[in-house]
């Protein structure tokens, strides 16, 4: 992963001199699909690379996200309240620029598991990652607006396409992003 990363950046290095670098970071609702729970609220960080001026964009990228979910319903014993993942997301999105300060975007997200807490009712907590599958794979979804002295806003949606195996159990991680950036 950490290879192919390098190797997307170093292309959009040397590839283009219409390209761009930023930050981007906000709130994060995340929850499993076909699971008795519901959205828990994080946040993301991280930056982007944007290849392309005019029309279509290629914008690869690396950020620390939140995810998870808060239990509802029989939560067995004990009784789990929450469990927050942490991911580091690579996307790799198409960014098609209908205005110039309007676009939508599409793309593949590479997903890795770097940490997880999970919450019992009575206040204990677990830290291990055993019982969910280390990576994921996501598709994105969502549309940007660039707003003057380069900031940026955009809604995104990654949508799971394959299976976390939270504990042997056929979930996808689903998450609605709210961003701010900034492109130096």
């Amino acid at each position: 992963m950490k290879k192919l990363l390098v190797l997307v950046f170093a292309l959009g290095l040397f590839g283009t001199a219409h390209a761009q670098f930023g930050i981007r970071a906000g709130y994060s609702s995340a929850n499993f699909s076909d699971f008795d729970s519901k959205a828990i609220g994080g946040f993301h960080v991280g930056g982007f690379y944007k290849i392309g001026a005019g029309f279509i964009a290629v914008e690869p990228g690396i950020q620390y996200s939140q995810k998870g979910h808060i239990r509802t319903g029989d939560t067995g014993t004990p009784a789990v309240d929450q469990d927050r993942l942490n991911y580091i997301d690579v996307p790799v999105l198409l960014r098609v620029n209908f205005l110039p300060f309007l676009n939508v975007f599409a793309g593949p997200q590479g997903s890795v598991l770097v940490s997880r807490k999970l919450e019992y009712a009575d206040g204990s907590t677990d830290t291990s990652t055993e019982a969910i599958k280390g990576y994921e794979i996501a598709g994105v979804v969502g549309v940007g607006v660039d707003l003057p002295l380069g900031f940026n806003a955009q809604a995104s949606y990654d949508l799971g396409i394959q299976s976390t195996n939270y504990y042997n159990q056929d979930v996808k991680n689903n998450v609605l992003k709210l961003s701010v950036g900034y492109t130096f």
